[in-house]
C-alpha cells in the first residue's frame, strides 16, 4: 500500500506536462478574449435600412448568438480553471494520478486531456 503512495510522474515528465498546460492556457485565454469580443460586439453590420421583418430576425439571431457566446465563454473559463488546477497538481507532484484508482493516468490521455483527473478505467467505472 505504501508503494502506491509513491506512484507519480518524474520531475522531467511533470515539466513537459507543465509546458503543455501553460501553452494550452495561453491559447484558451486568447480564445476566451475572442469569444468575449464577439459577445460585446453589437453585430451592427449596416443593416439599419433593411425591412422590419429582417430586422426582427436579425435581433433574434443576435440574441441567440449572444447566448451561445455566453455559454462558450463559461465553458472556456471552466477549461482555463481546470488547466490552472492541473498546474497546482504538478507543483504538488500529484499530477497524473487518478483520483479514484490512485494509478497513473496514461500519458497519451494526459496529452489529449491535460486536465484529466480520472484514468480511462475510472471513467468506465462511472458509466
Amino acid at each position: 500500500m505504501a508503494e502506491e503512495l509513491n506512484v507519480r510522474y518524474s520531475d522531467k515528465d511533470l515539466a513537459e506536462f507543465k509546458a503543455l498546460i501553460q501553452e494550452k492556457i495561453e491559447k484558451a485565454k486568447h480564445d476566451l478574449d475572442l469569444i468575449k469580443s464577439a459577445y460585446m460586439n453589437d453585430l451592427n453590420n449596416g443593416t439599419d435600412d433593411t425591412s422590419p421583418t429582417f430586422k426582427a430576425f436579425e435581433e433574434g439571431s443576435e440574441t441567440m448568438s449572444k447566448e451561445a457566446n455566453s455559454q462558450l465563454a463559461i465553458r472556456q473559463e471552466k477549461f482555463i480553471r481546470d488547466l490552472k488546477n492541473a498546474l497546482i497538481r504538478i507543483e504538488n507532484k500529484t499530477y497524473g494520478v487518478c483520483r479514484v484508482t490512485g494509478k497513473l493516468i496514461n500519458k497519451d490521455r494526459l496529452k489529449l486531456v491535460p486536465h484529466a483527473t480520472l484514468s480511462i478505467e475510472a471513467k468506465n467505472m462511472q458509466q
